[in-house]
């Protein structure tokens, strides 16, 4: 029935000059069907609805929205909006294949696959030239169904940065005798490639980034020049350890961590964990763990720590001019929300703002926008209505945030 739905407010499709114009969408402004709560001075609107699983997304200066689509069940994969006074119509669509991963950078739009990262040219007004003939910057990436998405960010050197998540909770599949993870060679890390260069594979060298369980938030962070990511953290301590981890300790571990990156740095999975509660490293329970072990110090840290299992979908750093000062060149992390937080209520399913100082975080992040998950008990249940899941900034200092289950965007802006 949901699907119906979606095919009936997305077709017809008409074909001009190799794009698809979706004309049947209906993204008048209206009040939001569950409301947001936001600090005060901020407001928000929602400009596109039902647009099927919307994930990452960019927004030009001429307020040209370009959002990938988790499939291409409904639609293309990547949709085109045009946004003016808060009000967004489609303009095209393109791409046969779904994704995550999504970015615009000299000249370029960037896209990913679940095996391939490809670039469109754009014109002046950051229009896809030849929606039908992308390059391929990268290909032969591991196509697996468990984490699937090939997050990307560029920096300012040239560089394309790619997730590779590991298809798995904590390795033990493949590594049955605890010996060691064979599957951090090809998944569980970051990989670098020149964004120039066509026709690139994943090896050794370009690897950048090992230990990495899931990222799907990533972002370059333009005032220290370094790389910056979300981990989804691994699941089931409980599960697999009930004489080391009661349910209630297994539902907060272990957390959802931001790493800033430099080459060659390990974040430690499946060995390790990070107990948000404590703050410190600790040693996985398959690897010798006891819930008290620390790990071992050659692993890195991460720079900022959340609740376990809320899913950090999204990471933007905002360098607009509309927000309070306090906001520049900090941290909004979109957090898909949880699913397996059991016996404590489902959480997340929240925008949160990391305040930042020269560069690193600094100081407690606090809820930024929240309930887009619906009643308390939507989102106790995890019955979520919405759930974040992209950011990006507009050219006025806006942000906009896509929902990936019923397809919605938000637009929020600050007004003294």
């Amino acid at each position: 029935m949901k699907n119906k739905k979606l095919l009936s407010l997305l077709l017809p499709l008409v074909a001009v000059g190799g794009f698809f114009t979706l004309n049947a969408l209906k993204t008048d402004t209206k009040p939001a069907e569950v409301p947001i709560t936001l600090p005060a001075g901020f407001s928000s609107t929602i400009i596109a609805d039902n647009l099927g699983s919307a994930r990452h997304l960019v927004v030009t200066p001429q307020n040209d929205i370009y959002i990938h689509m988790a499939s291409t069940r409904v639609s293309k994969g990547i949709i085109v909006l045009h946004e003016a006074n808060n009000k967004a119509t489609i303009k095209t669509s393109f791409a046969d294949y779904g994704g995550t991963g999504i970015a615009i950078k000299n000249g370029y739009l960037y896209a990913s696959s679940k095996n391939s990262v490809f670039r469109y040219k754009l014109d002046a007004n950051n229009q896809v030239i030849d929606p039908n003939h992308p390059e391929t910057i990268v290909h032969g990436l591991v196509e697996i169904n468990h984490h699937q998405p090939k997050a990307l960010t560029l920096d300012n050197d040239g560089n394309i940065y790619v997730n590779i998540g590991a298809p798995s909770n904590i390795c033990e599949e493949y590594d049955k005798k605890r010996t060691g993870c064979p599957i951090l060679d090809s998944t569980a890390g970051i990989w670098q490639f020149k964004a120039d260069k066509l026709n690139q594979t994943y090896s050794k060298d370009a690897h950048y980034a090992w230990g990495l369980r899931n990222v799907v938030g990533i972002a370059w962070n333009q005032q220290d020049n370094q790389l910056f990511v979300m981990q989804h953290g691994r699941d089931a301590l409980h599960d697999l350890f009930p004489k080391l981890y009661t349910a209630e300790q297994s539902a907060e571990l272990p957390a959802e961590c931001m790493f800033a990156l430099k080459k060659g740095d390990n974040a430690g999975w499946p060995y390790v964990y990070y107990d948000w509660q404590k703050h410190q490293n600790m040693m996985g329970p398959e690897y010798g763990g006891d819930g008290v072990k620390t790990a071992d110090p050659k692993y890195i840290n991460p720079v900022a720590a959340y609740p376990g299992h809320y899913a950090p979908c999204g990471l933007l750093f905002y360098t607009g001019n509309q927000f309070p000062e306090r906001y520049k060149n900090g941290a909004f992390i979109a957090f898909h929300g949880s699913w397996n937080r059991a016996p404590l209520p489902q959480a997340g399913y929240c925008v949160v703002f990391q305040p930042f100082k020269n560069g690193m975080p600094d100081g407690k992040w606090e809820v930024f926008a929240d309930g887009f998950a619906g009643t308390a008990e939507q989102k106790a249940s995890g019955a979520a209505v919405h759930r974040p899941c992209g950011l990006a900034q507009g050219p006025d200092g806006s942000i906009y945030v896509t929902d990936d289950n019923k397809g919605t965007v938000y637009k929020i802006s600050y007004q003294k």
